[in-house]
């Protein structure tokens, strides 16, 4: 068992998969960080200054010092972060399609299949065609 798990581990499959996933993470890293830092600043001011990752709706305000004896932390439903996120997904996306189809452009149109030979019959009917020839 052992060895068939180091089989399937060393598969190239599996080893792209692990760089897809690690290139994965850092460009979702870099997008999120694009979308924070730059489109939501710039969506923000057409918007009169609006910043996106503030906006909530609070259900319990807190109440108290945090840290004292009786304190509640505010409870909130944060919906302008939830707004970054679909940004994040939208650009994701449609990065995701320029590289898809770059890749397909790239690769060029699909070969033609090769030209098949006569099928079986066709040879046997040579066959018996040449034997009652002899």
């Amino acid at each position: 068992m052992l060895k068939d798990f180091k089989n399937f581990i060393m598969t190239g499959n599996v080893i792209e998969f692990a760089v897809a996933v690690i290139m994965a993470g850092a460009v979702g890293l870099v997008v999120n960080g694009f979308v924070n830092d730059i489109v939501m600043p710039v969506v923000g001011e057409f918007t009169g200054g609006v910043d996106f990752a503030n906006l909530k709706h609070i259900l319990t305000p807190s109440s108290g010092v945090e840290g004292e004896a009786g304190y509640v932390a505010e409870n909130a439903i944060r919906y302008g972060a939830w707004i970054n996120t679909i940004v994040n997904l939208l650009i994701v996306g449609f990065v995701m399609f320029l590289i898809v189809k770059a890749y397909a452009k790239a690769k060029g149109p699909a070969p033609e299949p090769a030209p098949t030979g006569p099928s079986q019959e066709d040879l046997l009917g040579e066959i018996r065609d040449l034997l009652k020839k002899q």
